[in-house]
């Protein structure tokens, strides 16, 4: 797939649906930069408080360039891209606050081939870990839940994942299958608009400080779960920190 333009604005609609044990969904607007890692945006001074990206925001938060972070990660898995091109789907920072539940890389080889995607997960714990799938041509992938993210899912089960790489519009889905129980389904879909500095400017006024806004939804959205009685599954350890593993798709 062609993609018009980097780097992409998407403004998006996020939806998360439970099916069970209580019945509960929710939606919000948003917005999602597409960037080339290799040539990070930079808009004029003004609205450059709307577009942070800092490579301590993503994997283990220590490397020079979040670029060099994720050849590190990739190599670590017997992955070398030959200096390919890596598509990265995220919030920025906006007056100096980021969250991003999910963070998605295309990485692609040096003949432009896309070799693998990279999904990156926060957690509202401070945690973070990143799943390295192998997609088919519609960029779909399973992997085995390593990693606690809602306090009311425990670490058990599948994703079946939907990434494929962004064009005129946006379209991932998360579902988490669980033997014999229906899924939680969290997606994203969104349409791309040109990453002008007025289309910048507009949607940060249509959807104010919208990495912290997001997380403060998520947040909402959980104590209403807990007090409508359902149980929490408190997060490991390792889930609290920035340590991360590989969970290959088989």
């Amino acid at each position: 797939m062609s993609v018009p333009g980097i780097p992409a604005l998407y403004e998006s609609t996020v939806r998360h649906v439970r099916a069970e044990p209580v019945r509960h969904s929710f939606a919000y607007r948003t917005y999602y930069w597409l960037v080339d890692l290799d040539d990070l945006p930079r808009p004029p001074w003004p609205l450059r408080a709307l577009s942070g990206f800092r490579a301590a925001d993503h994997g283990e938060g220590g490397a020079a360039s979040t670029r060099a972070d994720i050849d590190a990660y990739l190599a670590g898995h017997g992955v070398d891209l030959a200096g390919g091109r890596v598509l990265m789907l995220a919030h920025a920072r906006v007056l100096g606050h980021v969250f991003n539940p999910l963070t998605v890389y295309w990485c692609h080889d040096d003949r432009g081939r896309l070799a693998r995607v990279v999904a990156e997960v926060h957690n509202t714990y401070g945690g973070r870990h990143r799943y390295l799938l192998e997609v088919d041509e519609r960029g779909r992938a399973e992997v085995d839940k390593d990693f606690h993210v809602s306090p009311f899912n425990g670490v058990e089960g599948r994703y079946r994942l939907g990434l494929p790489l962004p064009g005129d519009r946006l379209a991932l889905t998360v579902a988490l299958h669980r033997r014999g129980r229906p899924p939680f389904v969290a997606s994203v879909r969104g349409l791309h608009r040109p990453a002008t500095p007025g289309a910048l400017l507009r949607l940060a006024l249509r959807h104010p400080l919208a990495p912290l806004v997001g997380a403060l939804r998520i947040r909402r959205q959980g104590i209403g779960l807990y007090l409508r009685g359902l149980r929490v599954h408190p997060p490991r350890a390792y889930d609290r920190g920035r340590r991360e593993r590989t969970n290959r798709t088989r």
